[in-house]
């Protein structure tokens, strides 16, 4: 990003809920750490080329010791013989916090970030804030919007949201990924403009896309409902509109925002117990047979157990040419508050059946020792109680006023409005994969997954909106059956967000499911089978 163009100030987010639980363990060992000790080095090969080009730097690296960091960059600078203003944000985590809380962080705004670039800094380590606040600050100190510019703010929010996972906004992770070249993508970056709209692009010369497609994927990536709510600002999502204003150039404009809650979000952390997992490979033929004999085998071992999943994935193919694709894998994957029921006794139970049990037995890989689990969980403290403070170059301690709060009526969760559709269109239809016409982009909140669509065209819209309800939408993912799934609307995007609560169990460190944090769960339904209007498929190529 340093070398390939212009930039003003270079955003680092290294913080994800699985990280937190990771930083915490290793602050645990060594009460001086809990920060990404990745920063650093990377900072060091770049530093110089930073100050030389008057570029500020911006990153959540701190994660629970951002003091830490800060001091470790001072080094690294002095080291180097570069000056460099560092300073950093902190206030965030509320430890101790609870009976059994590993870590617990207030998600912060951009506020503080704010105060130290306006104070100098070349380089601000901040510790648990809101991704988009990494933007948003920057763009609040560059242009200097007052606290309550809600639109302006939300604008930076969404433009935030769009980069905060790198090279997602530049077609990786894309669903249309065959129509252009993605193998190496390059980052993306946003012009922001002072009134809060911004064009999404990225350096000349890199790998990859920028898109509408690719900057809607982005933008129901991990969001909620139609506001999108954050300490500095609410965001409303079904007023985004974008438009390709050039090659690689994608235009963000019309958002608008509402002062946010009186509340911040908090990010807890604990330990849940202790797990284990096997992997049996059944070969061939009588695969429900096979199943049915080792869980028996193992109905002993795991009566103690407090949670034992078994899962068949049926990989198996017929008359199958490779003894890989004439297999199938059956899962086994077991929790307890406690580690010796999962641990050795166990595995070793199921590795004593390997001459005893079902023909061609063997397992994916050598079982070990019990692992410690992690769970995530999410509550609301009111942020005037948090004590955010900006921690300035020269070493001053400002306090951060929290922003002022709209009415809770305003924020309490609503249903989207449900805006007018041209009729679908009619005629012959033809069942296939949604995927034929549906992008998606699906993702994970603490135990909780959210699954995005979008379309194309005006008329896929009113198709999409009038077809894809929820019980549609359940029907086509019956893993989703049985919760409270909710709809939201984005006209403007052309795009429904669904959310599924309790999806994922206790977050992704538990391994609740096959896919933790629901990455590929936009995938499946893009490959399930519908009637689809002939009219909106795209025209059968030629046969030659």
């Amino acid at each position: 990003m340093l070398t390939g163009g212009p930039l003003d100030v270079l955003t680092g987010d290294y913080l994800a809920e699985l990280t937190m639980l990771i930083l915490g363990r290793d602050r645990l060992k060594n009460p001086g750490l809990g920060y990404a000790k990745t920063f650093p080095r990377q900072l060091e090969e770049c530093l110089g080329l930073a100050h030389e080009r008057g570029v500020r730097i911006v990153t959540n690296a701190g994660g629970l010791n951002p003091a830490g960091l800060a001091d470790a960059v001072r080094a690294l600078a002095a080291k180097l013989g570069i000056p460099a203003s560092v300073a950093h944000v902190e206030g965030d985590d509320l430890m101790p916090y609870e009976d059994g809380a590993l870590t617990a962080n207030a998600y912060l705004g951009g506020a503080g970030i704010t105060a130290c670039l306006r104070a100098g800094a070349d380089i601000v380590v901040t510790g648990r804030v809101t991704d988009a606040a990494l933007v948003s600050g920057p763009a609040a100190w560059w242009f200097d919007w007052a606290p309550d510019d809600w639109d302006r703010l939300a604008g930076a929010v969404v433009a935030g949201h769009v980069l905060e996972c790198g090279t997602q906004a530049t077609g990786g992770n894309y669903s249309f990924f065959t129509r252009h070249d993605v193998r190496a993508p390059g980052f993306p970056l946003a012009e922001v403009c002072e009134d809060g709209s911004s064009v999404v692009t990225k350096h000349p010369g890199t790998g990859g896309v920028v898109s509408v497609g690719t900057v809607t994927a982005q933008l129901l990536y991990e969001t909620q409902g139609v506001r999108y709510l954050g300490p500095d600002v609410t965001a409303r999502l079904d007023t985004v509109r974008l438009l390709s204003v050039g090659a690689d150039r994608v235009g963000i404009s019309g958002v608008r925002g509402e002062a946010p809650p009186g509340t911040l979000k908090v990010g807890v952390t604990r330990i849940g117990g202790w797990r284990n997992e096997v992997v049996f490979v059944l070969t061939g033929l009588d695969i429900e047979a096979k199943e049915e004999l080792v869980r028996a085998q193992l109905a002993d071992a795991l009566r103690d157990v407090a949670e034992v999943d078994w899962t068949l994935a049926r990989t198996d193919h017929e008359d199958a040419a490779t003894q890989e694709t004439s297999s199938a894998l059956l899962r086994l994957v077991v929790r307890d508050p406690s580690p010796d029921p999962v641990g050795r006794s166990l595995t070793a139970a199921a590795i004593e059946l390997a001459l005893a049990s079902y023909p061609g037995f063997h397992v994916t890989a050598a079982p070990g020792p019990a692992q410690p689990y992690g769970v995530f969980t999410s509550a609301e403290v009111p942020a005037a109680s948090v004590p955010h403070t900006a921690v300035l170059p020269n070493g001053t301690r400002l306090p951060v006023p929290p922003a002022l709060a709209a009415p809770p009526a305003l924020v309490a969760p609503q249903p989207s409005p449900a805006p007018t559709a041209p009729p679908g269109p009619t005629g012959p239809t033809r069942r296939g994969p949604l995927g034929a016409l549906v992008g998606a982009r699906s993702g994970d909140k603490g135990g909780d997954a959210n699954v995005g669509v979008w379309v194309e065209s005006d008329s896929a819209w009113a198709w999409l909106h009038a077809t894809l309800t929820v019980d549609a939408f359940q029907a086509l993912l019956p893993e989703t059956a049985g919760l409270p799934v909710a709809r939201h609307v984005l006209p403007h995007l052309r795009a429904l967000n669904f959310t599924v609560p309790g999806l994922l169990g206790d977050g992704v460190a538990s391994g609740h499911r096959f896919d933790p944090q629901a990455k590929a769960l936009g995938e499946w339904l893009r490959a399930r089978h519908t009637d689809i209007p002939v009219a909106l498929l795209p025209a059968p190529e030629a046969t030659p």
